[in-house]
């Protein structure tokens, strides 16, 4: 069993409903076990069109049998389930699965980039990981969550919405 971290997203239609669907579908397949979830995070959209919706944000932390290419495929497979559609980079979406880390692995390959190449940048990534993984250190920049998180001034300035959702 590995441990992974996932980042749900949400900007489109019942964004709560969304993220409540998704955790419970990736956690209700074999091979994949919730650990624990962070709140629920309402954030600016990052990149993508003018006027793009907010986002609502959580992280789960995972326990998986599943090879990290078989969890991202299991996380693809959940997207499209709750209508996930791909008209552009960035658009509006009902559901959005990044695997943020995998244990402690770099995978660098065309279709699954691990860790997360842009999660330092994003509050709405950072934020809730600090809540669940402040210790976990990212395997190519060496430094916990906590101490990238020191270098964002914005995650301090956000709470969660919902703490149990």
């Amino acid at each position: 069993m590995n441990t992974a971290y996932l980042g749900l997203g949400s900007n489109l239609g019942n964004r709560l409903a969304f993220l409540r669907g998704g955790r419970d579908t990736l956690v209700n397949q074999p091979g994949i076990e919730l650990i624990e979830a962070s709140g629920v995070y309402e954030t600016e959209a990052v990149g993508g069109p003018e006027g793009n919706p907010l986002f609502l944000n959580t992280v789960l932390k995972i326990q998986t049998s599943l090879e990290a290419k078989q969890l991202l495929k299991a996380c693809l497979a959940v997207e499209n389930e709750f209508g996930r559609s791909r008209p552009a980079i960035w658009a509006p979406r009902t559901l959005d699965i990044d695997i943020l880390f995998y244990a402690d692995q770099v995978i660098c390959e065309k279709r699954l980039t691990i860790p997360h190449p842009r999660l330092q940048k994003r509050d709405f990534v950072l934020a809730p990981l600090m809540e669940i993984a402040p210790d976990f250190k990212h395997p190519l920049l060496g430094q916990t969550i906590t101490e990238l998180a020191a270098g964002s001034a914005g995650v301090a300035a956000l709470t969660p919405l919902r703490t149990i959702w």
